[in-house]
């Protein structure tokens, strides 16, 4: 069985979505199925060094790569839409990943005249909050382009069972299927020799920390975290926890972060180590004491499976869309995105060390049953075989 992805870019740069996309193609090839991405090399004002409108293997996974030719949000492609049409034929199913750039509806179009089965994976976007963000453009891009692709996918591919549910309700009764993300095997070993942390970010020492590890974007509101951190870190005794940020994102604001920090004079205590990939990523993500994420909207959360796997327990908002599993499962702390409740629930998971413990050990239980991208794999392959026509 041959299936095409089409994700409109791959650059680590856009978050989880370029990230995740990897490990499932990779998961599927391990599995017996055979996948192609078809993507461009947009890496926001720059252009990803790699070859163009020819296969290749990027990060282990059969790629092709066509221009970025404008906009950081419609990713416009027209070589790839042009390739698509001439070569859908040759799949027996399109999975489609994000509805608002060019490439999705592009692919959508060109499946429905061959007549091949696509899955659409939104991505989130469908979520009340998201369709908020740049709504006039999202209007005009749903009216045109958006809404007669998810009107004629064979199923929506949710994450989560609450993106679905809000999802649902502007579409209404939708076909569907929840398959959650993944993590690597390499997550869930443990390693034979204890990786350092200290040695991967500056200023790091060995002190204890809490991670927020994602793409530095605003509606992670990780200006309410600093904040949280510093009001409950004030204390003397509890001025050896530090918080290290580590993603990248819009210059203007991880600059406005870091003035955040510079005001309140606690440079030393919250750290910017950049983005972080390889050894360096594992070793922060093993050696964390708690990892937060207190997003405005998250429709799945992919550090937060890693950090589960990893047997870091988590301090997650309860608009991340696996809150209800995290909590369920007992691996963490889930809090309103209220300051007042951020705070409690970070005070007490910085002073219970064994509690920290118990709900990290739960994560890797949840992590191993839940998360493992074979099991995803899996059951992908058996959503494209009950459509392959």
């Amino acid at each position: 069985m041959r299936v095409l992805h089409v994700i409109p870019v791959l650059a680590p740069r856009y978050g989880g979505p370029s990230q995740a996309i990897v490990g499932m193609c990779t998961a599927l090839l391990q599995v017996g199925t055979d996948v192609l991405v078809a993507t461009t090399d947009g890496n926001g004002p720059e252009h990803l060094p790699v070859v163009l409108e020819r296969p290749v293997v990027h990060a282990g996974v059969p790629t092709i790569f066509f221009r970025h030719q404008w906009s950081d949000s419609l990713h416009y492609a027209p070589r790839l839409a042009g390739w698509v049409a001439a070569h859908a034929a040759e799949f027996d199913v399109v999975h489609i990943h994000a509805i608002f750039s060019h490439p999705g509806p592009a692919a959508a179009r060109a499946c429905v005249r061959r007549d091949i089965p696509y899955v659409v994976r939104p991505l989130g976007h469908l979520d009340p909050w998201s369709l908020q963000q740049h709504r006039l453009r999202k209007r005009l891009v749903w009216q045109l382009w958006a809404r007669p692709m998810v009107k004629h996918a064979a199923v929506l591919h949710y994450t989560t069972a609450q993106e679905q549910r809000l999802a649902e309700r502007l579409l209404g009764p939708t076909p569907g299927a929840v398959i959650p993300l993944g993590v690597g095997d390499e997550l869930l070993r443990r390693p034979p020799a204890p990786l350092h942390a200290a040695e991967h970010v500056p200023g790091l020492s060995d002190h204890s920390y809490v991670l927020a590890l994602s793409r530095i974007h605003p509606k992670k509101r990780l200006d309410l975290l600093i904040d949280v951190f510093l009001e409950v870190t004030a204390p003397p005794d509890l001025q050896q926890w530090r918080l290290v940020l580590a993603g990248d994102g819009p210059a203007d604001y991880v600059s406005a972060l870091r003035q955040q920090v510079a005001a309140r004079g606690a440079g030393q205590r919250v750290l910017f180590p950049g983005w972080l990939a390889g050894q360096d990523r594992l070793a922060v993500l093993r050696n964390a004491a708690l990892m937060a994420l207190p997003s405005q909207q998250e429709n799945f959360g992919l550090a937060v499976v890693e950090a589960l796997a990893c047997g870091v327990p988590v301090l997650i908002s309860s608009e991340v869309n696996l809150a209800d599993e995290v909590s369920a499962a007992g691996a963490g702390w889930v809090a309103p995105l209220d300051r007042a409740a951020l705070v409690s629930a970070l005070a007490h998971a910085l002073a219970d060390a064994p509690e920290r413990q118990r709900r990290g050990a739960a994560g890797v239980e949840l992590a191993s049953a839940r998360f493992t991208w074979r099991r995803v794999a899996e059951q992908l392959t058996t959503l494209y075989t009950r459509l392959r026509r």
